[in-house]
């Protein structure tokens, strides 16, 4: 995993701008800790931090190659996982290799295949290729949208990057904040619109896009979207077509030639990942793996059962180190530390957040960096297999919203009389135009067809904030996180299959408990779905409570000019009174606290220009 980052002007030789360049350059350096390259060549800079993964010795970047008469330069953040299978296809109408990088592997990919070559692609990426003689940049995210890609363009050129810092850098645009902006942040939030950067101007790739600049006009291109089409199997079919494309995924992506360990909170999805690579390494006679898991201090003293989260996580850990042969490392986190943990978690994505739910995950993954450079984690199950409340509760299902975010009473409550006036009708659109786009077929049941909805709504707002949040606060340590159940071949597989056979037995994810029955421990595959942790600990409350009145109290913090400090402060004297979460789950009292204290940190230490019409 790497930076990149890039950038085309019409108006201006781009070895006028080494300083901008430079700035550009080091903002990713966490990004990319190992080593760092560029291209210069006239009116383009392509630029590169890299961390080494594969082929440490010959991965260098930028790299450039000559196909007919053309040359062609990629800069390349991402894994590819069917890069043998790739290589061994472009060998076959006579391309050569001079190293066992993915990168040399994508670049004779583009050279062949053009825009095409991201329909063949199995993996997490983001790149861009410039072509030299042609003029031409492309520019291509991964299906999923594990890896991020922003960009912006103006009249004299374009600007793009890894993350939003790149494109600040480089002088060309201001860090301004519309009403947009604004409704994004305190309406949607910590998720935001598919493509959308927040900042004024800044845009992002849509998972599944690639765009194409070339004469001053960016052409954009939708090469993956979730479609729908008959489910032929039978359920001892499904279950092994499910059992396999798991496996095939999770065993693709433990190819690496530095260390690499995986995450282990005890519940199914990290268990089956974990399992599956210990039986792997068995097989083939090599290591035990490596397993970390994530507690907070006195956390077991104050934790309380919930629907959301019915039991703990320490109870099963243990059971599946025992079960697959690991060395476990749990990381116990002081609840201060993930407070102060805030502020770094803003930096590395740019913006206000998933809070202490970031912070905890930013601090974990600092320790476990320093022994290893790659982990497996078990995000998105949930998104695509029905892992959540919401999917099963009829009464949240049919209801007519974003179901993590149901109301936004709490989110008025806190900003001023007045302010942003269609916040509601705002939502409410995103909300529409999502579920608008969900592709169904004619004959699915009235449970189906909500089912596909629900899937489209998590695939593109819920489990996008999610992807970011991993890949931001493991890359802010150079720690690369692979996703094997964001494989597009799950994917889809999971946007067919009815929902009886989904939720198999009446369980949440039944039918993947079903498909690694037998191959997990009983009381893991049966375990009920409990979210990522959180500290259950009071003091946490007091730390924000503080916090908040210390924002508050200062009038020149430009977050007051927002806010409603009597809002505010009865959410800091009456925490019990919010019954439903900000977002997703957790985002109760103490987290709504936090999200204020990152969104005054950001607006400060970003220097963020409010641009409002009234």
């Amino acid at each position: 995993m790497c930076g990149i980052a890039g950038w085309l002007d019409h108006s201006r030789p781009m070895n006028e701008m080494q300083e901008e360049l430079r700035r550009m350059s080091e903002s990713l350096r966490r990004r990319g800790p190992d080593e760092h390259g560029e291209y210069i060549r006239g009116n383009v800079a392509l630029l590169h931090r890299r961390l080494s993964v594969i082929d440490p010795e010959n991965g260098q970047q930028p790299i450039s190659t000559l196909y007919e008469g053309e040359k062609y330069t990629i800069v390349y953040n991402g894994e590819l996982y069917n890069t043998d299978e790739l290589r061994d296809e472009l060998k076959a109408v006579g391309f050569g290799f001079g190293t066992h990088s993915d990168t040399e592997v994508l670049l004779k990919a583009y050279c062949y295949y053009k825009e095409k070559c991201a329909e063949k692609l199995n993996g997490i990426f983001a790149f861009a290729v410039y072509e030299e003689g042609a003029k031409r940049l492309f520019l291509c995210r991964d299906r999923v949208g594990v890896k991020p890609l922003f960009y912006h363009v103006y009249k004299d050129g374009i600007l793009f990057g890894s993350e939003i810092k790149a494109i600040l850098e480089s002088g060309i645009v201001s860090p301004a904040v519309t009403e947009e902006g604004l409704y994004e942040l305190f309406f949607l939030g910590p998720a935001r619109t598919p493509g959308n950067g927040i900042f004024k101007r800044i845009r992002e790739l849509l998972p599944g896009e690639y765009a194409v600049y070339e004469n001053s006009r960016l052409d954009k291109t939708r090469y993956f979207q979730l479609h729908a089409h008959p489910h032929e199997e039978s359920e001892s079919q499904t279950i092994e077509k499910l059992r396999f494309l798991l496996t095939d995924a999770i065993e693709r992506q433990l190819v690496s030639d530095v260390p690499m360990c995986f995450f282990l909170s005890g519940g199914l999805d990290s268990s089956i990942i974990c399992q599956t690579a210990s039986n792997f390494r068995k097989r083939n006679k090599l290591p035990s793996i490596d397993t970390y898991s994530v507690e907070y201090t006195d956390n077991k003293q104050y934790f309380t059962k919930s629907l959301f989260q019915p039991n703990a996580d320490y109870e099963y850990i243990g059971l599946m180190a025992q079960s697959t042969g690991s060395r476990h490392h749990e990381i116990v986190l002081d609840n201060e530390d993930v407070l102060e943990a805030l502020y770094p978690s803003v930096i590395a994505r740019d913006l206000p957040g998933y809070v202490d739910i970031d912070s905890s995950l930013l601090l974990f993954c600092k320790e476990i960096k320093k022994n290893f450079t790659v982990a497996l984690s078990g995000e998105c199950a949930d998104e695509l297999f029905g892992g959540y409340p919401w999917y099963h509760n009829h009464e949240i299902l049919f209801e007519d919203c974003f179901p993590w975010s149901r109301e936004q009473g709490v989110r008025r409550q806190v900003l001023k009389k007045g302010l942003l006036p269609r916040g509601e009708e705002y939502v409410r659109e995103k909300y529409l135009d999502t579920i608008r786009s969900a592709d169904t077929l004619p004959d699915d049941s009235k449970v189906d067809r909500r089912m596909r909805e629900m899937l489209h709504l998590n695939y593109y707002w819920f489990m996008q904030c999610l992807l970011e949040r991993k890949d931001r606060c493991s890359m802010y340590s150079g720690l690369e996180v692979r996703v094997p159940f964001c494989d597009y071949r799950l994917i889809d597989c999971a946007y067919n299959m009815p929902w009886e056979l989904k939720a198999l037995n009446g369980r949440e994810k039944g039918i993947i408990r079903k498909a690694f029955e037998g191959i997990l421990p009983y009381d893991i595959c049966y375990r009920k779905k409990s979210p990522y942790p959180k500290t259950h600990n009071p003091v946490y409350m007091e730390l924000c409570r503080k916090k908040v009145e210390m924002i508050l109290s200062d009038k020149s913090r430009r977050i007051n000019g927002l806010l409603d400090k009597d809002g505010v402060r009865d959410i800091m004297e009456h925490p019990d009174n919010i019954k439903s979460p900000w977002y997703g789950q957790l985002m109760k009292a103490p987290q709504i606290l936090a999200y204020l204290i990152e969104v005054d940190y950001w607006m400060e230490s970003y220097n963020v220009d409010v641009e409002l019409s009234i």
